[in-house]
């Protein structure tokens, strides 16, 4: 018994020595490892990502990702400063234009001599790039104004193809309203004011042409004079009037999942980033019944969209060079490794905005559309990402929803969007 005993105890004390190697080796792994925080704010593709960073990790033993991914209903910006508030701050991390740029700047690396800013589309650098700095790389390129269900307005007898001014818009949505029940929808419209941020982007089409199509004269200029707002009004009035639901408190998944996607409304306004959500919910939807249809403004006949870099990933200049150098390589590998590519292009449905990629790999529709627009410079562009530091979702996205609430008149609306404007250039 005595010298079972000893065995069982020599035994024990062998495997506990085994599991404490294990376990040193474990940490060692770990320790050894470069661990990269990526703070991601586009919720619709959270699962392409996440399959992303594990194609990535699988052959990078060295670096970890960890990914975060805030948005949808939640205040990503907010969100985002508080981790930087709280001192956890990401490696890589999302802005949205100059204005974001300006606010960040002091926390972001100078990534002018990467491999992704030499194969940028030509611009696209733009909207992330201050004092000759490249401080942001695209992330893609996407187009958003009205995007339409093709079959409604076929079976309405109003095709997509033959609006060709603001009138033929306006014709095509009353002559569905008179047709709902026919048609099986429930309304029009599913424009979802209630998340202010669909409603900053709404905005670009009218602000853009005041200043020249640029991001950079929108964002250097003092005072804005509002030009187009008549035409804004009544785009807004004619979306209110024959919206589903009160367009002030539609928020996006009543607006895309429960009501564009099932086919209980035509319109919505969105862009091309709705498509993998589409396709999770009927897979023949972006591919037989999506489309986009320009706004006239400027010019009666001459319908634009709005296109371009939405968002532009950067890098968190506050690390060691380590973790820098990571981060690129991240960068650099997502849209330069051919297996990323091809889920970049098929699996995210995004528009590349490097020159690496072929547009004739592009096999979504509606990306192909927008495409087309961008080659036929039929595009203004994401404007409202020059806007004031929050002027988009706090001055015209509020706003909007207090006009058709009828809490205040459109007059009422221009002049307090133009004084805000003007203060905070002051």
């Amino acid at each position: 018994m005595k010298k079972r005993t000893l065995g069982l105890t020599l035994l024990t004390t062998s495997l506990l020595g085994l599991v404490a190697c294990s376990s040193d080796d474990t940490s060692a792994d770990k320790e050894d490892k470069t661990v990269i925080e990526v703070f991601n704010i586009k919720t619709e593709t959270a699962s392409q990502m996440d399959d992303l960073v594990e194609d990535f990790e699988e052959s990078h033993n060295d670096i970890e990702i960890n990914m975060t991914t805030v948005g949808g209903g939640t205040d990503a910006s907010a969100a985002l400063q508080a981790k930087f508030s709280s001192g956890d701050e990401p490696d890589i991390f999302m802005v949205g234009g100059l204005s974001d740029t300006q606010t960040w700047e002091h926390t972001l690396y100078d990534l002018s001599d990467t491999e992704l800013a030499d194969l940028a589309i030509e611009d696209t650098l733009e909207g992330a790039s201050l004092d000759g700095k490249v401080l942001g790389l695209p992330m893609n390129i996407e187009g958003f104004g009205w995007l339409v269900n093709k079959e409604i307005f076929e079976e309405a007898g109003v095709p997509v193809d033959n609006i060709q001014s603001f009138e033929d818009f306006e014709n095509a949505v009353k002559t569905i309203d008179s047709q709902k029940e026919e048609l099986g929808i429930d309304g029009v419209f599913a424009f979802s004011g209630g998340e202010t941020w669909v409603s900053s982007q709404y905005s670009s089409n009218f602000f853009a042409p005041e200043f020249d199509d640029s991001l950079i004269e929108a964002y250097e200029a003092d005072e804005l004079e509002f030009t187009y707002n008549e035409r804004m009004k009544e785009y807004t009035d004619l979306a209110d009037q024959y919206n589903v639901n009160p367009m002030e408190s539609m928020d996006y998944s009543t607006s895309v999942e429960e009501l564009f996607a099932s086919g209980k409304a035509a319109i919505v306004h969105q862009g091309n980033w709705i498509v993998p959500t589409l396709n999770s919910l009927d897979d023949s939807f972006a591919k037989e019944k999506l489309d986009i249809v320009p706004m006239f403004v400027e010019d009666e006949n001459d319908g634009k969209i709005v296109a371009g870099p939405s968002w532009y990933w950067v890098v968190n200049s506050n690390n060691e060079s380590e973790q820098i150098d990571a981060s690129i390589e991240f960068l650099n590998w997502m849209y330069t490794d051919e297996e990323s590519m091809d889920a970049i292009l098929n699996e995210f449905d995004f528009i590349p905005a490097y020159t690496n990629f072929s547009s004739d790999d592009i096999e979504d529709p509606l990306s192909n559309k927008i495409f087309e627009y961008l080659n036929n410079n039929s595009t203004v562009p994401w404007v409202h990402n020059s806007y004031p530091y929050g002027f988009g979702e706090q001055t015209i996205g509020v706003n909007l929803q207090a006009y058709t609430a009828e809490q205040i008149t459109w007059d009422e609306f221009v002049n307090d969007t133009i004084s805000i404007w003007n203060e905070e250039r002051e």
